[in-house]
């Protein structure tokens, strides 16, 4: 355990880092350009390398040594930032520049987060999984809290070089930190050496198919609330201009309390661990979540404290239903495997995004953003009731699935003949 928390404070280090460069860029971009076009698009490329690689970045992690993965993913996106810093010191810098350095920088966390999902069951017992990862959004809501507040200050007193440059410093804290620590690397027994990344990607899900379908079902529906969930995050500005009389303060403080939820839940979640049945606690969150969406719409000027309290149990309800899915996929799917699960689980929860934005904007419009939180809060509910009644779902922790040679062999079967 020793080594997961050096793993898990170093790598905090550098999300905060990281936060800080998307605060900055994004108030950047916001201020010189006045653009939401120019925002959105920086948002959306920001995604696409997790959408589009994803499936084949997994194979290589699976196939490659994890630590060094993210050694060269952290140093990666650190030579990007500093690319950023000497542009922004010679005053060169274009609008362009950043799109191409949030790539650069997005195709280094394609390669990390999943080689780091898939690190943490080689370092923690199964049985603490749910607890470590709560600490999770724990991290993302003290960052969430913190990171703009702090991002602000630091652009007041230094420029915007400056700024960047913190980044590089994290990230090599980052770094010096996993040199001194040793990650095992599991026995590889599924994966086709012979063959491409991408159909060792449809291989292993061919299994997953046939002898795991409750982690494909659970794949669905993480997908699913994130199609109705994420949208309804990202048009909150919309409502505070609507329906709290565009007070960004308002704004702030709704962002902030959604943090406190996670670092609420984070903590709960680390000291309890949860139900015994995980799917149990994160179906509970996934309810909070919903319910606390709905009770958003309500949200009106002098009903504030609804807001409040609603987004409090949002960020608490996210750390009850992401903690345990992510413990699920980490104690059922085979260690060698599970570069390619979390990289195409993290494609999938991206890809639904777009789409769903693209649903719920014009919805917004045209029968007010209310609308919105409504319909996410009760879909959500909906999905937790119908996978409540899925057998295969809830018994998604007990399915016996083949390990070892006889996985490597039905991998092979799968693939089938080489010439």
């Amino acid at each position: 355990m020793k080594k997961f928390f050096v793993l898990w404070a170093s790598q905090a280090v550098s999300q905060i880092g990281s936060a800080l460069v998307q605060f900055s860029l994004a108030w950047y971009l916001t201020r010189e350009t006045g653009s939401a076009t120019v925002l959105s698009t920086a948002m959306l490329v920001a995604m696409l390398p997790l959408i589009v690689l994803g499936p084949i970045v997994g194979t290589f992690i699976d196939r490659w040594n994890r630590k060094r993965i993210m050694i060269i993913a952290d140093l990666s996106v650190a030579m990007v930032t500093l690319v950023l810093v000497t542009l922004f010191f010679s005053g060169a810098i274009q609008v362009w520049h950043i799109y191409i350095a949030m790539v650069a920088r997005a195709i280094g966390m394609t390669f990390h987060m999943p080689a780091m999902a898939a690190s943490i069951p080689l370092l923690v017992p199964k049985k603490h999984l749910s607890r470590v990862g709560g600490l999770n959004p724990t991290l993302q809501g003290i960052v969430m809290v913190a990171a703009p507040p702090a991002g602000a200050l630091l652009l007041e007193a230094l420029p915007m070089y400056g700024v960047l440059a913190v980044d590089i410093v994290t990230a090599l804290v980052a770094v010096g930190c996993l040199l001194f620590i040793s990650i095992p690397q599991p026995e590889r027994t599924t994966l086709l050496e012979k063959v491409s990344p991408l159909k060792n990607a449809v291989a292993s899900f061919q299994y997953m198919w046939q002898h795991a379908r409750g982690l494909v079902m659970l794949m669905g529906m993480f997908a699913a609330l994130n199609f109705f969930v994420l949208p309804a995050f990202r048009l909150l500005p919309v409502l505070v201009t609507e329906h709290l009389g565009g007070d960004v303060l308002k704004l702030g403080w709704l962002n902030a309390g959604f943090g406190v939820g996670m670092v609420t839940g984070g903590i709960i979640m680390g000291a309890w661990g949860g139900f015994r049945r995980r799917i149990v606690t994160s179906l509970t969150g996934e309810a909070i979540l919903g319910v606390s969406i709905f009770a958003l719409g309500f949200v009106s000027v002098d009903l504030f404290f609804i807001g409040l309290t609603a987004a409090f149990f949002q960020g608490t309800g996210i750390a009850f239903g992401s903690a345990p899915i992510m413990a699920i996929f980490q104690s059922v799917v085979p260690k060698d495997m599970q570069g390619r699960v979390f990289a195409v689980l993290g494609s999938i929860s991206q890809a639904v995004v777009p789409l769903g934005l693209a649903i719920a904007g014009p919805t917004a419009d045209a029968i007010g953003v209310r609308s919105v939180y409504y319909i996410a809060g009760a879909a959500s509910v909906i999905i937790v009731i119908l996978v409540a009644f899925s057998r295969t779902l809830m018994n998604v922790e007990t399915s016996k699935a083949p390990q070892g040679s006889e996985l490597g062999a039905e991998l092979a079967v799968a693939d089938g003949p080489r010439g």
